[in-house]
């Protein structure tokens, strides 16, 4: 049987199509729900919808990664060619009956190709978005109070191109740990920037900003990096397939500090199930990546702990206290989960689903903060914290 090239363009033009229309649906649809809408008002909804599509899209990401789906269809951008794994079918066939229990079948295919569709529906909405915000900017720039240069969109459109380029190298590069860690990495700054351009929006539409101290903005900044940190290490340990290395809790193989080889763990570059060297990884490895993520999340909690703590001291900021307080539960019982519970599908995608939020949470609280005071947290007449 012949090899498979890992780049076929030809259904490139068809793929792009495909997503054009399914970006088209919420267009459609929030000009049909908001017909006597202003033009920021439906952009504003717009904006709000991309960036739910997108956290769709990582969850859909993980459940594809999840389900040992990555390599559904073993080429980029269609599958086998094509444009849907239908016309694919023959080649599906083959390579199933060459490896049973390989990585491509029916349904690994469909599911592979269903998560580029969203994406390419994703990237449709933002181009749009990007187009529309310079036009704007072009029709009002020599206005009084002219709108701020469109350089957002366009370095989020720039930014989903190379989210693009990552999925189609974890593909073409047989699921690289690195890779697949990056490209994780790559959605969650994707999600940011919608986070930051939904609540500018609001800005524009004049909601007031609540204020923070400089502590608890430092705090914020702290949490943030340490989450992002945290979510590389989540990612390695998934896409290295660590998970099950550790399966009792608190202690990992009867032990607080079990046999561990953190030099081979953390070799970054090197290909699934091997060292750098083109060994097969050892199971003190794959203990190691999963021990220093459960390390690590100890402080991350405790730091979220300290920040919701605080930003529940006033009335205004309570909702993303409360929001913030329920997903380090949810974090820390989904990672509980996945450990005594032998990684189930659920657990892990609501884990994944979680450290997303997280991200998204903290960045809605950075982006809505006014700026630093030097006093306490402020509070707008009539919404003082009760006692």
């Amino acid at each position: 049987m012949n090899a498979t090239p890992l780049y076929n363009l030809s259904p490139l033009a068809s793929l792009l199509l495909v997503g054009a229309l399914l970006a088209l649906g919420p267009v459609l649809w929030l000009r049909w729900r908001n017909p006597h809408g202003t033009a920021l008002e439906r952009r504003q909804g717009l904006w709000l919808f991309t960036l739910l599509l997108t956290f769709d899209l990582v969850l859909f990401g993980a459940f594809t990664r999840l389900t040992d789906s990555g390599l559904g269809c073993p080429d980029w951008p269609g599958c086998y060619g094509n444009t849907s794994p239908v016309g694919a079918g023959e080649h599906i066939v083959a390579a199933q009956n060459l490896l049973p229990d390989g990585p491509v079948t029916q349904a690994k295919a469909w599911i592979e190709m269903l998560h580029r569709y969203l994406a390419t529906a994703v990237g449709a909405l933002i181009t749009l978005l990007t187009v529309l915000s310079w036009r704007d900017w072009w029709r009002q720039r020599k206005l009084p109070g002219a709108p701020v240069w469109p350089w957002l969109p366009s370095l989020t459109l720039v930014w989903v191109c190379l989210q693009g380029a990552f999925g189609a190298l974890t593909v073409t590069m047989k699921l690289f740990p690195a890779i697949v860690t990056l490209h994780l990495l790559a959605a969650l700054v994707l999600l940011v920037l919608l986070c930051v351009q939904v609540v500018r929006g609001q800005v524009e539409a004049d909601l007031p900003l609540p204020d923070l101290t400089a502590g608890v903005r430092r705090l914020l900044r702290w949490s943030f990096a340490l989450v992002l940190v945290q979510v590389a290490l989540g990612g390695w340990v998934s896409a290295n397939y660590a998970v099950l290395a550790c399966g009792d809790f608190p202690t990992c193989q009867g032990s607080w500090w079990p046999d561990m080889d953190l030099r081979q763990g953390f070799e970054i570059w090197r290909e699934l199930g091997l060292t750098a060297a083109g060994e097969h990884i050892s199971f003190a490895a794959l203990t190691a990546i999963h021990y220093v993520h459960r390390l690590v999340a100890y402080g991350v909690l405790c730091l979220l702990m300290v920040l919701a703590w605080q930003l529940n001291r006033t009335k205004l900021w309570r909702v993303q206290s409360r929001v913030l307080a329920a997903l380090i539960g949810l974090q820390l019982a989904t990672g509980l989960g996945n450990v005594v519970l032998g990684w189930p599908l659920l657990a892990a995608l609501l884990h994944t689903g979680g450290s997303a939020a997280l991200v998204l949470t903290l960045t809605w609280v950075a982006a809505r903060a006014g700026p630093a005071s030097v006093g306490p947290i402020q509070t707008p007449p009539g919404l003082e914290a009760s006692a």
